[in-house]
């Protein structure tokens, strides 16, 4: 039976629309905001996925062209594999809404989004969060739902719910909020260096919001939701269970993990299993497939307990400190900028490099506002970081996802194209891992763009905290600078990247159903000051402040400005001026259309000659000035004089010598350079030259 909602969100129409499309998904929900429309699915598998220890959940974000109008660019006329902005917005749904499915369900579920329509004012991205929690809710699959989510900007020192494509263009902060009834359980933002006091204000307000969107989504539910489906659940039997532990002991594990050494840890772990395989091959072989999953729980409750209870983090550290950090830069010789961040056993290179404007990203996808990124930030986790074997097959979401974050974290302070007119990328590669990967590579990216001479307004670090709980809300311990062991049983992996002045990017992932607004203020504030001891203490006794230029490898580049309505005189006919400057300097040229030219080099001498080649282009000739050129051609009535490809003047064989001559080759041969003084226009309106009127002749 089709049945409509609607509410008003953030000033504009929220509308659910429930049994009109897609009836054979266990749960189907079109979501209208605005002229934005999305189609969000939940669908589940019958039974369980055999052979497997966790919850198979796929989330799906479709970006399709249609939506904008647009038909796909290149040769294959259909979408191809996401964009990043799909993954990205696959991962921000995915991380509220998995922890919130029961623990051992094994059934696949696949959360799919399609975006049909697209008005800008109105986020795809967030009508797909709230469509998937709907359609989740009001499917039989068990859920412990429902989810609301807002966007928070920050406009002229307000804050703005869900605001529209020239808000965000305007604001100093893209801050997204997932909260169940009670608790936020999911960050993610961008910021132009926010203070952490006015971060956790829009944190709540947004929080606030979402409460009234839950009550519109549980009216919904009460009035069409279906029973949630019985699933068979997969737990360790109590015989092996307690078998394993009273073999192995609890002081066998904790002495097994308690070390910070991970190769030390899993050879410990190894040798475990090793005995428990022996013990019961012949008398429980039933066992053995399930020995993994009984001693993840095992070694899970041990490092959980240590922790919560006996306040021992597996490596020795006091739950404020952070491991052995050091950086490095100009680690490679040829390379345009590196640096090297090493923390504990989590150790990131990255290298910088300078291209002219021409190199930046294209972007073929439905938000209309942004269509080319200057910067760009990649991340790389090869299997070798954590002493494992398996092929490359490109960049996974979770490299995509870290990769972006990043990028967000160091945006802002990056100087504009006017500052330093280059395109920027930089490139992550995870050398070892052992937890804060992510974080690590925003501290090495810092380090390397100020070896490149970028100039960036400010030192950006990051650095992430977990956490443990307990059996009530005030039962926790938060843990600065977790390792992965800590992040693998921990409950909470909460990201910050900032500079002195203020916070620049969140990432916040849980495994629970969400966190108290103490533990938010305090992990946010735990951040700060391990922020602040990373930028002081560790990077910038290394570089304090970018090199004033770039390095000698680094191409040059010089902007200059010409009349927009002389950009056609620089480039010519099928572009035939622009290409024979490039070929005579060798430089690369670039042109926008406001008239700012980019010339980039690998020497100045290069690029001064180009720039006064566009000079002499775009300006017009003056009475009684002298200009130098070279003889391009020679006719009977005179010679050509080129003064910058596609700019020619005439001198009559009359104003070439001081002396009568009958024919030019007298004094000129082609490509002798001269000295020309303007003469202005003749009778017929051309301007005319001459070589005998220059003073110095």
């Amino acid at each position: 039976m089709y049945k409509s909602y609607s509410m008003e969100l953030a000033g504009r129409t929220l509308t659910v629309e429930i049994g009109r499309v897609a009836g054979q998904a266990n749960g189907a929900a079109l979501m209208h905001y605005g002229d934005t429309v999305v189609l969000s699915t939940a669908t589940a598998s019958d039974k369980p996925r055999e052979g497997i220890d966790f919850f198979p959940l796929s989330v799906e974000y479709e970006e399709k062209l249609y939506a904008v109008g647009k038909i796909p660019g290149g040769f294959i006329k259909r979408e191809g594999k996401p964009t990043e902005n799909a993954i990205l917005t696959s991962r921000v749904i995915d991380r509220p809404m998995r922890p919130l499915f029961p623990k051992d369900y094994r059934n696949d579920v696949t959360l799919d989004n399609l975006v049909l329509c697209v008005d800008q004012d109105c986020s795809p991205e967030l009508t797909a969060m709230l469509g998937s929690s709907i359609a989740t809710c009001i499917s039989d699959i068990p859920f412990n739902g429902p989810i609301a989510s807002t966007m928070v900007g920050l406009v002229d020192g307000e804050f703005v719910f869900n605001p529209t494509s020239a808000q965000r263009e305007k604001s100093d902060m893209a801050l997204t909020v997932a909260s169940t009834r009670d608790k936020v359980i999911m960050i993610e933002a961008g910021a132009n260096e926010i203070p952490e006091d006015k971060m956790i204000e829009a944190i709540y307000a947004a929080h606030d919001l979402n409460k009234t969107i839950i009550e519109f989504f549980d009216k919904i539910v009460a009035d069409c939701g279906k029973p949630k489906h019985d699933y068979v659940k997969f737990e360790i039997p109590e015989d092996l269970y307690e078998d394993m532990v009273n073999f192995i002991t609890p002081e066998g594990m904790e002495q097994a993990v308690f070390t910070d050494e991970k190769q030390v840890r899993e050879a410990n772990l190894k040798e475990i299993t090793e005995k428990l395989t022996a013990r019961y091959e012949e008398e429980h072989p039933e066992w053995i497939p399930l020995l993994g999953e009984a001693i993840y729980k095992f070694q899970k409750n041990t490092v959980r307990k240590m922790i919560l209870r006996d306040k021992k983090r597996p490596d020795g550290r006091k739950a404020e400190e952070i491991r052995k950090l050091s950086a490095e830069i100009d680690i490679l010789p040829r390379t345009h900028g590196s640096g090297m961040f090493t923390r504990g056993q989590t150790q990131v290179l990255t290298v910088t490099t300078l291209g002219a404007l021409a190199e930046t990203q294209r972007l073929d996808g439905i938000d209309e506002n942004e269509t080319v990124k200057r910067y760009m930030h990649h991340y790389n986790f090869p299997s070798y970081s954590v002493g494992e074997t398996r092929p490359s097959r490109g960049p996974g979401r979770r490299e995509i996802g870290h990769g972006a974050l990043a990028e967000k974290a160091l945006v802002p302070v990056l100087p504009s194209e006017e500052e330093f007119p280059y395109a920027i990328r930089t490139v992550s590669e995870v050398l070892e891992s052992n937890g804060s990967t992510s974080q690590g590579s925003i501290c090495a990216s810092t380090l390397s763009l100020m070896s490149a001479g970028v100039p960036i307004k400010a030192m950006v670090a990051g650095i992430s905290v977990g956490l443990v709980t307990g059996d009530s809300d005030d039962d926790y311990i938060i843990l600065t600078d977790i390792q992965g062991l800590e992040d693998f049983f921990g409950d909470m992996d909460f990201k910050v990247a900032g500079t002195h002045k203020g916070i620049t990017a969140i990432q916040m992932d849980i495994k629970i159903n969400g966190l108290t607004r103490e533990i938010i203020e305090k992990a946010i504030y735990r951040t700060r000051e391990a922020r602040l001891y990373i930028l002081d203490e560790v990077m910038a006794p290394v570089i304090s402040e970018p090199r004033p230029e770039v390095g000698p490898y680094s191409p040059k580049i010089v902007q200059i400005k010409i009349d927009p309505a002389k950009i056609g005189d620089v480039v010519g006919q099928r572009g035939k001026t622009i290409n024979a400057i490039i070929e005579q300097t060798g430089v690369k040229i670039d042109i926008t259309d406001d008239g700012a030219v980019s010339i980039c080099g690998l020497d100045k001498e290069s690029i001064d000659k180009a720039a006064k080649m566009i000079q002499m282009i775009v300006t017009d000739f003056e009475e009684g000035k002298v200009y130098e050129g070279k003889v391009i051609s020679i006719k009977d009535f005179g010679a050509f004089i080129e003064f910058a490809p596609g700019k020619e003047g005439l001198v009559h064989i009359s104003k070439i010598s001081k002396k009568r001559i009958e024919h030019v080759e007298e004094v000129l041969t082609l490509g002798d350079k001269v000295k020309v003084v303007c003469l202005g226009q003749d009778k017929m309106g051309r301007v005319s030259f001459s070589i005998k009127d220059v003073k110095d002749n």
